[in-house]
C-alpha cells in the first residue's frame, strides 16, 4: 500500500524537505502541499490523503483548528502534528482535535517515516505521559451510570480483542501488550486492526477514549 501524504507547513523549504524524504520511500507519496490551515483543509477534502503532516503554527487557521476540520471533511485521514515545541498544551490540544500523533520537527528522518507508517495503520505516536493527561482530562466528563452505559459495539469483539483493548486503554504499547499476553507483537497489531475496524474507530487514540467511555475500563 502506498501511503498518500499531504504536507501542511508555512515554510516552503520545510515542505520541500519533507517531500524529498517521502519521495525516496517506496511505500509513500506526497500528494499535495499546503501553506496554511485553510488550504490544508481544502486539499484534505479534495485529495483524501492517508496522512496529513500538520504544522502547529501557521498563519490564519492554525494547525490545531485545521486538524479539527480535516478529520471532519476527510474522516479516514490521520493527522500527525509537527511542532518545534515539546509542550503538553500543543500535544493535548492536537489529540483533542483528532490528531493521531505528535512529533517534533527536529526528529530524525527515520523517526518521521516510522511515525507516518504508524499512524497510517491506525497506531498512535504519543508518549505515555501525554496519554495519561488525555485520560485525566477525559475522566470528569464520563457519566457515572453505575456501569450500565456500556457501548453495544463491545459485543462485536472477541474475548481476546476485548483483552487487547483493555491494555490499549491503559496506555500500553504493542510490545508491552505482547509481553503481557504472551503473544507475538504482529498478532497484537492484527488484533488492534480488527478492533478499530469493528468499532469503526480511526486510530489508537480513539480506541483509548472508547475503552473509557464504554466503561470497559472504569475511571480511576
Amino acid at each position: 500500500m502506498t501511503i498518500r501524504v499531504l504536507i501542511a507547513d508555512d515554510e516552503a523549504l520545510l515542505r520541500m524537505a519533507f517531500g524529498t524524504v517521502l519521495e525516496a520511500q517506496p511505500d509513500m507519496a506526497p500528494v499535495g502541499e499546503a501553506a496554511d490551515g485553510d488550504q490544508a483543509v481544502r486539499l484534505a477534502r479534495r485529495l483524501r490523503p492517508d496522512v496529513v503532516l500538520m504544522d502547529v503554527r501557521m498563519p490564519g487557521t492554525d494547525g490545531i483548528e485545521a486538524t479539527r476540520q480535516v478529520v471532519q471533511v476527510s474522516p479516514r485521514s490521520r493527522v500527525l502534528i509537527l511542532t518545534t515545541f515539546d509542550l503538553d498544551a500543543y500535544a493535548f490540544a492536537g489529540l483533542s482535535a483528532g490528531a493521531s500523533g505528535f512529533l517534533l520537527k527536529n526528529a530524525r528522518p527515520e523517526e518521521l517515516l516510522g511515525a507516518i507508517r504508524d499512524v497510517a495503520t491506525g497506531d498512535a505516536v504519543v508518549s505515555p505521559r501525554i496519554t495519561r493527561r488525555l485520560l485525566d482530562e477525559l475522566r470528569p466528563h464520563i457519566p457515572d451510570d453505575g456501569g450500565t452505559g456500556r457501548d453495544e459495539r463491545l459485543s462485536r469483539l472477541s474475548a481476546r480483542e476485548r483483552e487487547v483493548l483493555v491494555h490499549v486503554g491503559r496506555g500500553l504499547s504493542n510490545t508491552e501488550i505482547a509481553a503481557t499476553l504472551y503473544l507475538a507483537e504482529a498478532t497484537v497489531k492484527s488484533h488492534l486492526g480488527r478492533i478499530l475496524q469493528k468499532l469503526e474507530l480511526r486510530d489508537r487514540i480513539q480506541a483509548v477514549i472508547f475503552a473509557y467511555e464504554s466503561r470497559l475500563i472504569a475511571p480511576a
